[in-house]
């Protein structure tokens, strides 16, 4: 732990004494940088006594720390000014505040740079849990919404939805939309993305107010939007980011194929045999290789693939959907992305036309095209949803250390703490 005691100088303070108060140290000291001028009126007052003021500090080699301050405190002698005595104020702390400003900065590089729970930063400062918290959130508050500066240089954007609550409660269904800035990370992969806002609710209208609320050359600024395949987020960033090149990542699109396939073969089973798969069906025993990429199959699993399909003269329908699984697949791994841009449009208006026993092959076809210029986008611009994945698993890891959120606001911001790429800010406090 950091010494607080250790360089008294960074606090304007000069240490008189030390002691053990049992569960904490008490650290007397006297101010050497403070403000003499009236709080009101401005003026300089006259010298009446002497008091004390408690704060928090950082602790001691483990220990939680206390501050016992003495301050001069003056007489007023504006004969307008409604005060009349005043305490001089402490450079190290703000008005009426019960820690020094450091501190707030060690609750924060705590939460954002060594991911540990409220509780146990409360803990190590001998604090309230509440107290931890409401110095946190009121810092973030001024770190992101406050700063002017927070979205400069956005131009590359991605829009997903995430989880924050496994049960109903007075904000909904527990969803919340998440955007995330991945400018620098498209232009090297190697850099994080920054989580940018969390917004109550998933629908259209909800990104569309979130955007309407953006200062418009944020709007204008705007490139790329990468999201999943969901309908209203392409509504609204159409309406609101109308020259914007809109992907439909990459995973979404492979994901939902392969659900198509998995449709197709549970209703082949039900079909013949009239009940769910058991473990010796051919149809559920390859449940897993069907949704393997085709060049990573063994040999016995591309034999028994090959098996499956020559088994039913039924099993050609799940051959077709599985063979355009596995060219969507193969056109995302091609290095030619104009060749593959070329076949993925193929592969789409084939699935579309087709008709008759290829349900699912159909609804895919059609399903795909809505979404056509979405998914050719990905081969010009390269920008998938990834980075607003890993994201979304280290807020899952934050509501995991945080034993769950009720409070839904608490959660935004303890989200833009862990996630939002804050350290430079934290550490500049």
């Amino acid at each position: 732990m950091h010494n607080g005691a250790s360089n008294p100088g960074e606090l304007g303070l000069a240490i008189t004494g030390a002691s053990d108060a049992g569960d904490y140290t008490l650290i007397e000291a006297d101010a050497t940088a403070y403000t003499g001028t009236c709080p009101t009126c401005g003026n300089v007052g006259v010298f009446r006594d002497h008091a004390h003021r408690r704060l928090v500090d950082l602790p001691v080699i483990g220990f939680p720390t206390r501050l016992r301050v003495r301050l001069p405190r003056y007489r007023c002698i504006h004969t307008a000014c409604p005060m009349k005595y005043y305490q001089a104020q402490l450079a190290c702390a703000a008005p009426g505040k019960k820690v020094t400003y450091r501190v707030t900065r060690w609750i924060l590089q705590r939460l954002a740079i060594d991911r540990m729970s409220i509780s146990a930063t409360a803990k190590a400062l001998g604090i309230g849990w509440d107290l931890t918290c409401q110095l946190a959130l009121e810092m973030c508050r001024e770190l992101v919404y406050n700063d002017p500066d927070h979205l400069e240089g956005v131009y590359v954007i991605g829009v997903d939805e995430h989880k924050w609550s496994h049960n109903h409660t007075k904000h909904g269904d527990g969803f919340v939309t998440v955007i995330v800035d991945m400018t620098g990370h498209h232009h090297n992969p190697k850099l994080p993305a920054r989580l940018l806002d969390v917004v109550p609710g998933r629908s259209a209208e909800v990104l569309r107010v979130w955007l309407a609320a953006r200062h418009p050359d944020f709007r204008h600024r705007i490139r790329v939007v990468s999201m999943d395949g969901f309908q209203g987020y392409t509504t609204a960033s159409k309406q609101l980011l109308p020259t914007a090149r809109r992907v439909m990542d990459p995973f979404h699109v492979v994901r939902l194929a392969g659900d198509k396939l998995t449709r197709c073969r549970q209703r082949l089973q039900r079909e013949k045999y009239h009940r769910r798969g058991l473990r010796d069906d051919p149809l559920y025993k390859n449940r897993k290789t069907l949704l393997t990429t085709q060049k990573w199959l063994s040999e016995k699993q591309t034999r028994r693939l090959g098996e499956l399909f020559s088994f039913d003269k039924d099993y050609a329908t799940l051959q077709l959907i599985w063979q355009a699984y596995q060219g969507i697949i193969d056109c995302y791994n091609m290095a030619d992305k104009r060749r593959a841009k070329t076949t993925m449009r193929e592969i789409i208006d084939q699935m579309r036309l087709l008709k008759g026993p290829n349900r699912e092959l159909a609804q895919l076809g059609r399903s795909l095209h809505k979404r056509l210029g979405d998914i050719l986008a990905y081969f010009d611009v390269g920008v998938s949803n990834g980075p607003v994945e890993a994201i979304n698993g280290r807020l899952d890891h934050l509501r995991g250390i945080a034993l769950g959120f009720r409070n839904l606001n608490h959660y935004i911001l303890r989200c833009l703490i862990h996630s939002g790429q804050l350290t430079h800010k934290i550490n500049a406090l």
